[in-house]
């Protein structure tokens, strides 16, 4: 589903180049939940932002192959960014209403995800009125609205608390078997991508190259059991390990 050949990004900085991701050649296949881990400053934003055509690469290609003609990505950011006027319906249904999507299509759909993503009863509910994981549940759901087939996630949970961020990676996989969405999770934690992900990409140091795969095989669904399974927590081991190896 996206292909990556030779793909670098640079950034001009006081005068100069700084080269934010080295040549990165990389498949992802369709409907694979893709954990990315590394240090800080390795690309792993950059690589998100590349694929979504939030910028502009300054060499090689991406190819995304959705078989689809609809929006190609939905982007959930560290900060849900809802808008503040208008309710979680409102929110929900504002890619849809700018699309043109007609009301009574829109409302069945937004109907749909407030379901999907658990937020029945706090439909008419404004961002101020939720917890900080009701309002990325609510951004999970916008970037749903208009169904893309690839999901984009830059550290959506890195702001909640411990409790809040395993019960919304619980919800992330239910929605990710319910829906067979390809996603790309970026986080720096490792515990979350081995949790998470049935393949690990593990990226170097500025400029970010992509140092290992790893293909996750823990048996779905995932729970408290995963979490007591002597591979996965020979996985975090590993990736720990691949991490102290980046500084």
């Amino acid at each position: 589903m996206i292909t990556t050949s030779g793909l670098t990004k640079s950034f001009d900085l006081d005068g100069g180049s700084i080269l934010a991701l080295a040549p990165l050649d990389h498949r992802i296949e369709k409907g694979a939940f893709v954990s990315i881990v590394g240090p800080s400053g390795c690309g792993k934003s950059t690589f998100l932002r590349l694929i979504a055509g939030l910028e502009d690469a300054s060499g090689g290609t991406i190819e995304l192959d959705t078989g689809s003609a609809k929006r190609p990505v939905g982007f959930v950011f560290q900060d849900a960014v809802l808008l503040p006027w208008k309710t979680v319906r409102d929110n929900i249904r504002f890619p849809l209403d700018t699309a043109g999507v007609r009301r009574d299509e829109g409302n069945r759909i937004v109907s749909e995800l407030i379901e999907l993503v658990g937020l029945s009863g706090f439909e008419d509910a404004l961002p101020k009125q939720l917890s900080g994981g009701m309002r990325q549940r609510a951004a999970i759901a916008r970037a749903l609205s208009d169904d893309p087939p690839i999901l984009l996630m830059d550290e959506p949970f890195s702001a909640v608390d411990l409790l809040t961020r395993e019960t919304l990676n619980d919800e992330l996989l239910r929605i990710w078997q319910r829906t067979g969405k390809t996603i790309l999770l970026v986080t720096h934690s490792v515990e979350e991508a081995a949790y998470l992900g049935s393949e690990v990409m593990v990226m170097s140091p500025r400029p970010g190259r992509l140092k290992k795969t790893y293909t996750v095989d823990l048996p779905h669904p995932r729970g408290e059991a995963t979490k007591l399974d002597p591979a996965y927590h020979q996985l975090v081991a590993e990736l720990r390990q691949d991490m102290r190896e980046t500084e």
